[in-house]
């Protein structure tokens, strides 16, 4: 009668064993949580907010007009992360007239911004810009209190550490961003 029960326990061993493992796997290399420090993502994504990232290495997986990326910003001993908009990615060029963003001089939309879909406070305007290749260009959406490349310049891809795409709470904002 012993046997039957330590053949149950090694496999609920086995189980929680292969479990764990699969789950430092997928932590390690394919997800990781964050969690958002700051305004500048409104009404995106708000303070104190948890999403997951999706950890692809950028030169396998090319990123687009839109997306929310984490990355470390270059700003000389800095350590944390942001997370911003990406506007313009490598050999584009990208421009602002009166808080409108310009890529390749087509008028893009942003019906993501603080103030829905227009920048109330951000009247910016920038000179055009042409991104470097291995490079993007990001924007926080709440323009008037966010440090991005209009401040720092573009970033890196290798400084990219993911695109976020799901956010997991609080659960009332539990879905896809």
């Amino acid at each position: 009668m012993l046997q039957p029960a330590r053949r149950s326990l090694r496999e609920n061993l086995r189980v929680v064993g292969v479990s764990l493992a699969a789950a430092i796997l997928v932590r390690a290399y394919f997800l990781q949580p964050f969690i958002i420090d700051g305004v500048s993502m409104q009404n995106t994504v708000q303070n104190d907010e948890r999403l997951l990232v999706a950890k692809l290495p950028p030169r396998y997986v090319p990123l687009h007009y839109g997306e929310l990326v984490v990355f470390q910003p270059p700003i000389p001993g800095y350590q944390g992360d942001y997370i911003k908009r990406v506007i313009a990615t490598g050999g584009q060029t990208v421009s602002m007239v009166d808080g409108q963003v310009y890529v390749d001089g087509r008028k893009m939309p942003q019906p993501y911004l603080v103030h829905h879909g227009e920048s109330t406070e951000d009247k910016d305007s920038i000179a055009p810009v042409k991104v470097p290749a291995g490079d993007i260009f990001v924007l926080g959406d709440h323009r008037d209190d966010s440090d991005d490349s209009r401040m720092f310049g573009p970033v890196a891809l290798s400084e990219v550490k993911g695109v976020a795409f799901w956010a997991y709470w609080p659960f009332s904002q539990f879905g896809p961003l």
